[in-house]
């Protein structure tokens, strides 16, 4: 689904540094928009699969026992970077939340990027990115402002996002989705996908009849898009299950998934496999035991560690900071589940 249809237009001469500046605070709506952009911008670049750095939020420090200036989680950026400057023509670099940096990794990231030779990066940031890296990214590298979205500018996109899909909308069934969905243009969008398999003409009626509470997009739908490995998806529907659930009943769900796929490994055969589980056949255990060759088991047990951190970061850290732990999971479950470790 494309969310900016003509930002293509504004990518025409694309720096290899770029910026895509989004509000602070942003919503689920402004964030997808902002991701869309910083894909569509690789995309002009010629990079197909950059390397994603999610930066942890700025209360989340190093351990004790590691005295590097970058935290875990950012220092995959280091090889990135230098693979470029030594082989000629890097993969790319993707850099989400770069404004939670800290100051001395954003140091070292402007002293990479000044000594790389054309480095590809591309940094989302709802907020002013630290010094000298934003000071640097300011002179050398262009940026893509994506701004607070109102119930005008989102009437403005739905009415768009529809024509695209082939759909005759009257002004009464937008103003019901609007109101059902706010300016969360992924959950318009998705909500524009489900109309879309009844026909191309949209009332008031068959917006009414589809949602009558929140969009159709349960738990296994999700889980459907991390065993393929499409993380944008997922993140997706992340997105719009978080404005109606609690991250800790998704996380339950996807503990409860790890949890039978690691006895589908495990069991010598299919039944064996149910009477593990309590013996209740269904298609969600055939549709497991189909698929327990996909993923490895060291990467099962890499899913559990980070489930395992997941959950205590949900039960101690404060609230703003869940998306940001959520998202961070579900890319490492796409890569785990969707065979992406494989060699």
């Amino acid at each position: 689904m494309r969310l900016v249809s003509a930002a293509e237009a504004t990518l025409g001469a694309m720096k290899p540094l770029v910026v895509v500046s989004g509000p602070r605070d942003a919503g689920p709506g402004e964030r997808d928009l902002m991701m869309e952009r910083a894909t569509l911008a690789l995309e002009q670049l010629g990079v197909e699969s950059p390397t994603r750095i999610d930066v942890p939020p700025k209360g989340a420090t190093a351990s004790d026992d590691d005295d590097s200036a970058m935290r875990g989680a950012v220092q995959e950026i280091v090889p990135a970077l230098q693979s470029g400057s030594l082989f000629g023509g890097a993969d790319g670099v993707l850099v989400v939340d770069a404004d939670s940096l800290l100051k001395a990794e954003a140091e070292v990231i402007a002293e990479l990027l000044d000594v790389s030779a054309d480095p590809i990066a591309v940094f989302v940031a709802a907020g002013a990115i630290p010094a000298p890296l934003g000071s640097l990214l300011k002179k050398q590298g262009e940026t893509i402002a994506v701004k607070r979205i109102t119930e005008r500018t989102a009437g403005e996109w739905l009415g768009r996002a529809a024509r695209e899909r082939g759909l005759r909308m009257d002004r009464d069934a937008s103003s019901i989705l609007l109101n059902r969905f706010g300016t969360n243009v992924a959950a318009l969008g998705q909500a524009l996908d489900q109309l879309a398999v009844d026909g191309p003409d949209v009332d008031v009626e068959s917006v009414r009849s589809r949602f009558k509470n929140r969009p159709d997009e349960p738990m296994w739908h999700y889980m459907d898009a991390v065993v393929a490995g499409q993380h944008g998806e997922a993140l997706r529907r992340l997105a719009d299950f978080l404005q109606h659930g609690h991250p800790l009943q998704l996380l339950a769900f996807v503990q409860n998934d790890v949890r039978r796929r690691s006895l589908a490994a495990a069991a010598p055969d299919y039944d064996a496999f149910l009477e593990w589980d309590g013996g209740r056949a269904g298609w969600a255990m055939e549709k497991v035991w189909k698929q327990r060759s996909r993923i490895r088991g060291s990467d099962l047990k890499l899913a559990l560690g980070a489930l395992s951190r997941a959950d205590l970061q949900l039960k101690t850290a404060p609230e703003a900071t869940h998306r940001v732990t959520m998202e961070r999971l579900t890319v490492a479950m796409c890569r785990w589940y969707g065979g992406a470790r494989r060699r």
